[in-house]
């Protein structure tokens, strides 16, 4: 875990040039010969130019379904699409105030930052487009994709230096989900980094939304400390968002039972509003190795992609 500490250790107030170089190095020492071969960015996509068409078979998706062939063959077909070569990412990272918060080896803010850089550095190798949108309570700033490294090292030099406002209120999630999908009308990738600290129910139609046209991982980031309390008495506790505080008594085990039971029921509601928009769902932790999690992540996005190409007859 040491080589994790060092690179985290570097976003803090170092510039975004050595961050950069770091988290380079770190990708492609670390995740030399997991990721090679004709991969479109972290998540494959079947393309938007039309191809061939072939008889439907069981678990292909419906609405590739060509209903002018269709009607000629008197059986369903669907229209094949032929991979772009091409592909556009958008990240949307939060950094609103209830990120400035992590116990372990650094803040959630740290590794949102780390998280936007390991994506941008795995979709940008193929010569591929990265924007990003950053998301400071309800209020946005917008990174126009373009490629090249001298594009993500400005990119990951906004992300880090966005300020911290102390009681920004929580991330709109929604509003800023809405914007990114009428900025990217072309079929591409959307990460979507936060700690998902609202209701899942104020950006899961948002989400869903944008899943309809694009390919969409939600990272969420989380803190030891936000699943479980230690006993270690009577702490008082300061919402970062709404700058209200409340004392709590640590040391009883029914309010630490509890807290990590809403803490776990809020996780699970997370994941299954994500899953249920059409996302994949990732959780980065700031005790955890974020970029292996993030490989094993593309490994096994990989692996069924191919897998359903497998199952999927020419």
């Amino acid at each position: 875990m040491s080589g994790l500490s060092d690179t985290l250790g570097l976003v803090g107030d170092r510039p975004a040039e050595e961050v950069l170089r770091r988290l380079t190095l770190d990708v492609t020492r670390r995740l030399d010969g997991m990721l090679h071969g004709d991969f479109e960015g972290i998540v494959p996509g079947r393309g938007s130019e039309l191809g061939e068409t072939r008889t439907y078979t069981p678990g292909d998706d419906v609405r590739r379904i060509d209903w002018n062939v269709t009607a000629r063959m008197q059986s369903p077909h669907i229209r094949e699409t032929i991979a772009d070569r091409e592909l556009e990412t958008w990240i949307l990272v939060d950094r609103s105030s209830s990120l400035d918060f992590g116990t372990v080896q650094c803040e959630k803010r740290d590794l949102a930052l780390a998280a936007a850089a390991g994506v941008g550095l795995m979709t940008a190798r193929g010569g591929n487009r990265v924007g990003a949108m950053i998301l400071r309570g309800d209020q946005t700033e917008t990174v126009p994709p373009r490629q090249g490294r001298k594009h993500l090292l400005g990119l990951l030099s906004r992300i880090q230096h966005t300020p911290r406002a102390d009681e920004s209120g929580p991330a709109a999630l929604d509003i800023a989900l809405r914007r990114l999908g009428a900025m990217a009308p072309r079929r591409g990738l959307v990460v979507v980094i936060s700690d998902f600290s609202g209701h899942p129910d104020a950006w899961r139609t948002a989400l869903g939304t944008v899943a309809v046209r694009h390919s969409v991982l939600c990272v969420s980031l989380v803190d030891p400390r936000e699943l479980e309390l230690p006993p270690v008495g009577l702490v008082e506790f300061l919402d970062p968002t709404t700058g209200a505080t409340r004392e709590v008594n640590t040391d009883d085990a029914r309010v630490r039972a509890r807290f990590a039971q809403l803490a776990a029921d809020h996780q699970a509601a997370v994941a299954r509003a994500a899953r249920g928009a059409g996302a994949d769902h990732l959780v980065l932790r700031t005790d955890g190795d974020w970029l292996m999690e993030l490989a094993r992540h593309v490994g096994e996005r990989r692996r069924r992609a191919e897998a359903v190409a497998v199952r999927s007859p020419r």
